[in-house]
């Protein structure tokens, strides 16, 4: 069976794991299990996931609204009073089957309710496979500043199984992509450039590509799990990202904009302060910026949008103090974080993403 051992709890991958999954609970007798899924997963994902689960222990499933607007405290009160009302106690367990969003929001869920309870996460996107499930960070956005309200909680067990890919729209894989993408620049530059060329790349073996991508944010969450120093380059391309993001999610004109699309764009205006700030090669910036342009597109912005998007970066959580710190690239697989950037460069990165 293959898996990654970290030393808080172990990661399966594939069909095998269930196994594993189903003999934990079984020996750890719970009371009752909550599985959390959203009405997507419900449809698509959950009849695969309830046949390979083996175990007697009672569940009760909780579906709430699938995408980023869900994720709020909002929903998180509807499942704590479900949780009541179906007699959830202190020895009862959460599974998620979902996406970022239910992992996110389970996990933080399960975190507080009775002060703390065990959680299993099984994720059903890419996004969630190599990045939300991994690493024990949980929470929920406040008012469209992402993830503001959270705890570091970790799982007990993640199953990874990639048959769930079979019911994402390929804009949802190349959105989970982009955090694979991040994973080479800030830590493996043979990653990136195995899969900086998309069209090159053989998905018939996503797993291995996965099982990398989870490698090296397990070892890296491995050496920080607090993100006190070494963590915080997994947040590379999310400052600006995420200020991306939110302001999708906040104009009622603008269509939906996914995670791994606003992180792109994120990465390409990071890698463009790189070259100023850490003296990254200008020429492998533009490598860096044409392969992702290639794959996401370029978003066109005007100045009073990008204005608007600077005013999101406030609530980024890697700022001190008032001053915008970032992560940054001196080359493609080493990075440095708690780099101080103004808002004046970050300007200048918009205006060279959009040339």
């Amino acid at each position: 069976m293959i898996k990654v051992e970290t030393p808080d709890y172990p990661i399966y991958f594939g069909v095998e794991g269930y196994a594993s999954l189903g003999a934990y609970i079984n020996e750890k007798q719970y009371s009752k299990l909550l599985i959390l899924t959203d009405s997507t997963c419900n449809e698509l994902c959950l009849p695969h996931f309830l046949a390979h689960l083996p175990t007697t222990v009672p569940f009760e499933i909780v579906e709430i609204e699938p995408g980023e607007t869900a994720k709020n405290l909002t929903t998180c009160e509807g499942v704590w009073a479900a949780m009541l009302e179906l007699g959830l106690d202190r020895y009862s367990a959460v599974i998620t089957v979902g996406g970022g969003v239910v992992s996110d929001l389970g996990g933080f869920v399960a975190s507080v309710y009775m002060r703390g309870i065990d959680c299993f996460i099984v994720p059903t996107t890419l996004l969630a496979m190599v990045d939300a499930s991994i690493g024990g960070k949980t929470g929920v956005d406040l008012d469209a500043a992402k993830n503001c309200i959270g705890s570091f909680a970790m799982p007990k067990m993640v199953v990874v199984d990639a048959q769930y890919l079979e019911t994402l729209e390929p804009r949802e894989l190349k959105s989970g992509y982009a955090e694979m993408l991040k994973h080479g620049l800030i830590y493996d530059e043979s990653y990136f450039n195995h899969l900086k060329d998309i069209a090159q790349v053989d998905f018939g073996d996503i797993e291995t590509l996965i099982y990398h991508a989870v490698s090296i944010k397990s070892q890296i969450v491995q050496e920080d799990p607090q993100e006190q120093g070494l963590r915080k380059i997994l947040n590379f391309g999310h400052s600006v990202g995420h200020a991306v993001e939110s302001y999708y999610l906040t104009n009622p004109n603008k269509e939906r904009m996914l995670h791994g699309e606003a992180i792109a764009i994120g990465m390409v205006i990071e890698s463009y302060i790189s070259t100023v700030i850490l003296g990254l090669n200008q020429t492998i910036y533009q490598g860096i910026k044409e392969s992702i342009q290639y794959i996401y597109g370029k978003q066109i912005f005007s100045n009073s949008e990008v204005e608007e998007i600077l005013t999101w970066l406030k609530f980024d959580k890697k700022n001190r103090a008032g001053e915008i710190r970032m992560v940054l690239l001196s080359k493609i697989g080493v990075a440095s974080y708690d780099v101080e950037v103004t808002k004046e460069l970050i300007t200048k990165g918009f205006e060279d993403y959009l040339k």
